[in-house]
């Protein structure tokens, strides 16, 4: 099973989404992320998310923004996306129904709330934490639902 987390620009929500599971899971085949938005491609994750997943025994500074492309959908077998937005505009691209059911919120995956996980980008550190905590638990119950 592959799986794709996917957020807006790929610097914040889904690096930490994808460096928790992967942390967890022991496989950095397993799990990739990208972003709906292009303008961070190349760029490593988001300082803050670097620090507060390094605080956590996780490394994601090696992690390079993708922009999310539809092959992907051939690519992944489960795409989770941070919030609403990045749920409409992956269901967008999908080409057929197939692929629009790969695409999943994640806190509604994994912990039964379709919530989002808020973006970090523009507040402090503090939400960052947040932020960590939620995909911390999320990837917990989709550990579990998916029996990775």
């Amino acid at each position: 099973m592959k799986i794709l987390m996917v957020c807006l620009g790929n610097i914040c929500r889904s690096p930490l989404a994808e460096g928790i599971l992967q942390a967890k899971v022991g496989d950095k085949h397993l799990v990739d992320s990208a972003g709906t938005g292009d303008w961070h491609v190349g760029e490593q994750p988001d300082r803050r998310s670097v620090s507060v997943a390094k605080m956590h025994g996780v490394d994601i500074s090696d992690q390079r923004a993708m922009h999310f492309n539809p092959i992907f959908f051939e690519e992944f077998d489960l795409i989770f996306a941070m919030d609403k937005q990045n749920s409409i505009d992956l269901q967008k691209l999908a080409r057929n129904e197939e692929e629009q059911n790969k695409v999943k919120l994640i806190l509604k995956e994994g912990l039964g709330v379709a919530h989002n996980v808020p973006d970090p980008y523009y507040d402090n550190e503090d939400a960052f934490e947040h932020v960590y905590q939620l995909l911390d638990d999320a990837t917990n119950g989709i550990i579990t639902k998916y029996n990775l």
